[in-house]
């Protein structure tokens, strides 16, 4: 269990890009990662489409998977944060393989016997530039929920942009207020959450 005053969050990156390029989600990610420092939440971020994440339903898919470094650092942190773009009005492929991966902690358990995503929160960050957002945000809540993350109030931030426009994210300018505003929003509230469940651990069943 992590002390109360001491939060991390993870950012997994779920662009198809790699890190030599540019990615708006992962921008908002690391947005969102900055408004969570006003909180005293610490953490990084992470570009999945770099690490040789494996196919999967289980927690090591066996040689050159790179999950479970991936799985360490989400068991460290309190905080997990989904960033992904959308791709014809879906979570990426690769936050796909996120949840997926994510699925063996349904049958994994900590030192309590407890769920083992338990006492941990889950946000999702999104951009695309196609209507969508909430159909995302709903895919990736209900998979999280599932193995035990839990949602805070208005637990997503995302930018969409004009339906078949060429502009992403990280090259709008100004950037919207909205979603600045969004992202402080959901950065108070996952931290607010995360030091509740830190304190307030759920208790074994």
């Amino acid at each position: 269990m992590a002390d109360s005053g001491t939060l991390r969050a993870l950012v997994l990156g779920c662009s198809l890009k790699s890190t030599s390029q540019e990615s708006s989600s992962e921008l908002l990610g690391r947005e969102l990662l900055a408004a969570l420092a006003d909180h005293d939440v610490a953490g990084e971020v992470v570009r999945i489409a770099d690490l040789g994440v494996k196919f999967g339903v289980t927690t090591d898919e066996g040689d050159g998977d790179g999950w479970p470094a991936v799985r360490e650092k989400i068991l460290a942190a309190q905080i997990l944060v989904i960033a992904t773009p959308i791709w014809m009005g879906q979570p990426s492929s690769v936050a796909k393989v996120v949840l997926e991966r994510l699925d063996a902690e349904i049958s994994e358990t900590d030192d309590l016997g407890r769920p083992s995503m338990y006492d941990k929160v889950g946000i999702v960050a999104v951009v695309g530039n196609e209507d969508g957002a909430h159909h995302v945000s709903a895919e990736v809540f209900q998979a999280l929920s599932d193995v035990g993350f839990s949602i805070p109030a208005g637990g997503v931030t995302y930018w969409v942009g004009e339906a078949m426009s060429g502009v992403d994210y990280k090259d709008a300018s100004p950037k919207p207020e909205s979603t600045a505003s969004t992202t402080k929003t959901l950065a108070a509230n996952a931290a607010h959450l995360a030091r509740v469940l830190a304190a307030t651990p759920y208790p074994a069943s």
